[in-house]
Formats: C-alpha cells, structure tokens, sequence
C-alpha cells in the first residue's frame, strides 16, 4: 500500500514513490519556475498596469511588486527545500525497489521484443517467398500474354501491309485510268470501286506469284477472254514445264456459290492441274484456307504459303512421272553395265584395293601382338622379383609398416 505524503505549503497528499523519482525532482523544479514565470507575467502585467492608471506612484507600486515577488519566491524555495531534504532517505529505497521490479519488468520485456522479431522474421521471409512466387506467376502471365498480344499484331501488321500494298495498287490504278480517257473513270466511277479493287487485287497478284517464283512463267488473262485472272507455268530447277496453275482474285464481301463450279470449267479449259481462287470472303462452312470441292480457297496474305506448297506437290509428281519414263530400257542398259567388261575391272580394282588393306592391317597386329606379349613376359618377372622383395621386408618390418605394392587390385585384374 503506498504511503501518502502532505506538502506543508499547500496541504495536497501524494504518494511517498512519487516523490522520490527523478521525474518529480523535475516536475518540481518545473513547476517551481513555471509558478515564477507565472508570477513574474503577473508583476509584470500588474506594473504595466500600475504604469497606466498611476504613472506618479510607478517606482512605489514597482518596488511593492518586486517584494511580494522575491518573498513568494523565497517561501517557494524553502517549502520545496524541507520537503524534499525530509522525505529522500524515504524516495531512495522506494526508488531502489522499483528500480528492481523495472529491471525484472525490462527483462520481460526484453524477452517478448526477442520473441516478437523472431516471428516478424519468419513472417517476412513468408512473405518474400510469398511475393517470389506471385512475382513468377505475374511473369509467366506476362510472358503468356506478350506472345498472345505479339501474335496479334503479327497477323494485324500481315494483315495492314497486305491491305496497305492493295490500297498502294488501288491508287495507282486509279491514277492511271484517270489519264485514259475521263469516260471510262466516269463509267468506272458509275459501276462503283468493286471492279478497281478487283484488278487492284489482280496486279498485285501477279506482282506477288512473280517476285515469289521468278523462273515460273506468270501469264494474265485477258478481260473478255474465257479463264481464270492468272495463270502460272511451273518449271523445275532444270526449265522444264511440269503443270500449270491458276488463279482467280475475289474482293467482294461475299463468296459467290458459282465461283468454284466457273473455275473448275476454266481449269479443264486451260490444261491446269490446280485451281486457287485469292478472296476476302469464305464459305459460310469455311473459316480459314482449304480445298472446296477440288478447288483451293485462301486469302491474299495467304496466296503465298499455299503457291508453295501447290508448286512443291505439281514437280514431286512430275518427276515421279519422269522417273517411270522408259523404265524397261533403263534396265537393260543396267543389265548391260553390271555385265560388262568395264564394270568387272572396276570392280577387281576395288576388291585388290580391299585385300591390299587388310593384309597390311593384319600385318600390323601380328608384329603388335609379338610386341605386347614380349614385354608382358618382363613385366611378369619385374612382378615375381618385387612380390619376392616385398616378402622379405614384410618378414622382417611387418605388414603394416610400408606399402610395397607395385599395382592396386584394379591393375592387377587388368593384368590377368
């Protein structure tokens, strides 16, 4: 139970602990030269004031204030002075205990701040973990996605720079129908852009199978004349003609349900082997590139890839085709070779070439063998003479005492 104290100036208790800490000596002192300050402002305010209704009796009234001021801070003091003198024995082993229960207190404390880091600790390197592993995923979602938006600009840009030569087509044409005569662009402007873009589609076309193929023959046919828009002459690397294909350009919105049935009549009327019709629309069963009805179907951006792969399968078959050709007189005249005269004497120099080899060879391992037996027959008397040695020392020093083996247990399997 704490033991309350009675200040003898103003007559207020307070606990006897309280007293004796340093934070009261400092409250005290600060309480002190606050009540100063405080009384100093009120002599202060009282002189200005003295100042103001009395300026004939200033020095009295100034005189009466510093009194009352150095006799208030004089009582203060020595209250203070028999207070504290009085009660520090009292203040210094109360202090010295909870001193004691601080230091237990601190200790506690310090093993729970100790306990607190630890789990922080774990807590952060959970959460690094925790932020290394979102940070992958985030990565390899990014990584997903770049690939997914890349590809799609890959087809936008193919698809821009198809759209955009096309339209470089369509203004060139344009310009050069304009300096024709101003009744056919006013026919042409009557009828709408279907016809110019269409021929638009058909040069660049043509440009494209040229630039792609440059020893095939790329021929246009003719407004008014029956057949496709383009016609290409496969050639092989050697110059040989080995098919034909052609091309119909469509840049309508629409797939019209005869083009296939027309081009398959225009295909026998030419000679072709393959049929390709270049459009921007598919048939409602078709969503990409493919074969309808023995005629292929694709876009422009497309035109290429599959040209490729038409020629590759028209001179494959071709010189499938070659290779049947005069098949029975080939193999007389194979027959005629392998039993000639000329091949028996080739063959008799490879064979005396062969038989030249492999006598010297086996010459070669004969004088080896002779060698390597030679020098296994000294190796074995080095080994009986050293066994016969080692024996000896053995004999004499011990077994443990010197290592005197020529070869491990490896080498010597090796050897047997």
């Amino acid at each position: 139970m704490p033991t309350n104290i009675k200040c003898p100036s103003c007559g207020t208790e307070f606990p006897m602990e309280e007293a004796v800490s340093e934070e009261y000596k400092k409250e005290l002192r600060e309480q002190m030269l606050s009540y100063k300050k405080q009384k100093d402002d009120e002599f202060l305010k009282k002189e200005r004031d003295f100042q103001v209704v009395i300026q004939n009796k200033d020095a009295e009234f100034a005189k009466k204030l510093q009194d009352e001021k150095s006799a208030l801070q004089r009582t203060l003091e020595e209250n203070l002075r028999k207070s504290i003198s009085s009660d520090y024995e009292n203040q210094l082993r109360l202090l010295q205990q909870s001193n004691k229960d601080n230091e237990e207190k601190l200790k506690l404390s310090r093993q729970k701040e100790l306990e607190f880091l630890q789990k922080e600790n774990e807590l952060k390197n959970k959460e690094a973990e925790l932020e290394i592993s979102v940070q992958r995923k985030l990565q390899e979602e990014r990584i997903k996605l770049s690939d997914e938006i890349r590809r799609i600009e890959e087809q936008k840009n193919a698809t821009k720079e198809s759209e955009h030569q096309l339209r470089v087509k369509e203004l060139e044409k344009q310009l050069e129908d304009q300096k024709k005569l101003a009744d056919e662009m006013r026919r042409k402007a009557e009828q709408g852009s279907m016809q110019l873009q269409g021929e638009s589609q058909e040069l660049l076309l043509e440009e494209t199978l040229k630039m792609a193929f440059p020893f095939d023959e790329i021929a246009e046919v003719g407004k008014g004349v029956r057949g496709a828009d383009c016609i290409q002459t496969v050639r092989n690397n050697f110059g040989q003609v080995c098919g034909k294909i052609i091309y119909e350009s469509k840049r309508t919105e629409n797939f019209g349900a005869d083009w296939v049935e027309k081009l398959k009549t225009d295909m026998r009327s030419q000679g072709a082997d393959v049929a390709v019709i270049v459009t921007k629309a598919f048939p409602k069963e078709m969503t990409q590139f493919g074969e309808k009805n023995g005629v292929w179907v694709c876009k422009f951006n497309e035109v290429k890839a599959l040209a490729h792969v038409l020629r590759d399968g028209i001179i494959k078959i071709y010189g499938a085709g070659k290779s049947q050709e005069n098949k029975g007189d080939k193999m007389h005249l194979l027959y005629d070779y392998l039993t000639s005269n000329e091949f028996s004497e080739q063959w008799k120099a490879i064979r005396e070439g062969f038989m030249s080899m492999k006598q010297s060879i086996q010459r070669e391992r004969d004088t080896m063998e002779k060698l390597w037996k030679a020098r296994e027959k000294q190796l074995e008397k080095v080994l009986l003479n050293a066994a016969h040695v080692k024996g000896s020392i053995e004999g004499i020093a011990g077994q443990d005492s010197i290592d005197l083996n020529l070869i491990d247990d490896n080498s010597t399997s090796l050897l047997e």
